[in-house]
């Protein structure tokens, strides 16, 4: 059985609850052009017909963003230069009421993509300055266990996050990474030092997605930058820096639940930390799927032993003012609060 329609109430609060996110992460663009389009959705104007084959729950689906990200892949790719014009990150500048005319006159021309966009379009960001977030928890796990880490990770996406160690690092004053490194990734920081002198060495890394990007695809990067808020032009950078230094050698990202790929992936090792981590993900994996993985870590975790540790490490939260890391280790099961961070990687408060 399908999942009911939405009604037109719930659909323009999630417009304007992603508004809200999107003012509070800095985009005023989206938050600007999302609460008009909240109030199109009320009206019973275009943006209605967009979403009149949606069904699911707007803001977990980020409905908004799937057609915000596909506009902007039509201002990104040419194809919408009215559009173009008012976003920075093809060259434009940004004024409110032109912007919003451009956005009416272009789903209005594009209404039936639109609407199989809002449908099937999965928000793929990758965000890559994440991995300054997480880098402090695979250092801790390396400082903790003191054997190579066999990296998995459940929603890779593109997998850019799982050649965290190929990037050099700047975390407020502690600096870290090969200095050769063409990506820099910088992140405020408060608290204590991170592991710095922990011995990180990764044996092994893969992941796995309901729906991968395919990295050797050209369009498919135009799709990650797609999903970039249009005023973030330093995250589009980052991003294009991450997949230069991929296409060396892409991560193996499978095309599967997350569920049934961690059962077949995770398992402890004699002489690895097998280490499973996502981001931002959590919320977007059924219900059963997030507790069949519970499950199957607390199976795995009973079978660890000290030269055959586990490790699982989250970036997860259920605020939209900040995210936690937390990492539980196996054999003793000690899951840890290592700091509060924000959702892009911006900032890191460090408890751990």
């Amino acid at each position: 059985m399908s999942a009911p329609a939405p009604t037109r109430e719930k659909l323009s609060e999630g417009f304007r609850a992603q508004a809200r996110g999107c003012a509070g992460q800095g985009s005023p663009i989206y938050a600007e052009l999302l609460e008009r389009a909240a109030v199109d959705l009320e009206r019973g104007g275009v943006f209605w017909d967009v979403v009149a084959d949606y069904r699911g729950e707007p803001l977990l689906d980020a409905l908004p963003l799937r057609i915000l990200g596909a506009v902007h892949a039509m201002a990104l790719e040419g194809r919408a230069p009215g559009l173009a014009a008012f976003f920075p990150s093809t060259g434009g500048r940004f004024e409110p009421e032109g912007a919003w005319r451009a956005l009416l006159e272009l789903v209005q021309a594009h209404r039936e993509e639109l609407r199989v966009a809002a449908v099937e379009r999965r928000v793929q960001t990758n965000e890559v300055r994440r991995s300054a977030v997480l880098l402090p928890g695979f250092l801790r796990a390396a400082q903790r266990t003191r054997l190579p880490l066999r990296i998995r990770e459940i929603g890779a996406s593109s997998g850019l996050n799982l050649l965290f160690d190929r990037y050099r690092y700047q975390l407020g004053p502690h600096a870290f990474g090969d200095p050769a490194s063409p990506l820099l990734l910088s992140t405020e920081w408060s608290g204590g030092a991170p592991d710095l002198d922990a011995p990180l060495r990764v044996a092994s890394r893969r992941g796995c997605d309901v729906a991968p990007i395919d990295l050797r695809d050209p369009a498919e990067h135009r799709k990650l930058q797609s999903f970039i808020w249009p005023e973030h032009l330093e995250r589009m950078e980052r991003l294009r820096a991450a997949l230069a230094i991929a296409a060396a050698s892409p991560p193996v990202v499978e095309r599967a639940p997350a569920g049934a790929w961690v059962e077949r992936e995770v398992a402890p090792a004699a002489g690895e930390t097998m280490l499973l981590f996502q981001s931002v993900v959590w919320w977007y994996i059924p219900e059963a799927e997030r507790e069949q993985i519970t499950r199957w870590m607390e199976h795995a975790g009973a079978r660890a032993a000290r030269d055959a540790p586990l490790a699982w490490l989250r970036m997860e939260g259920a605020r939209i003012e900040e995210a936690e890391l937390r990492l539980r280790l196996w054999p003793d099961g000690t899951d840890v609060l290592l700091a509060a961070v924000d959702w892009h990687g911006r900032s890191v408060r460090w408890l751990g």
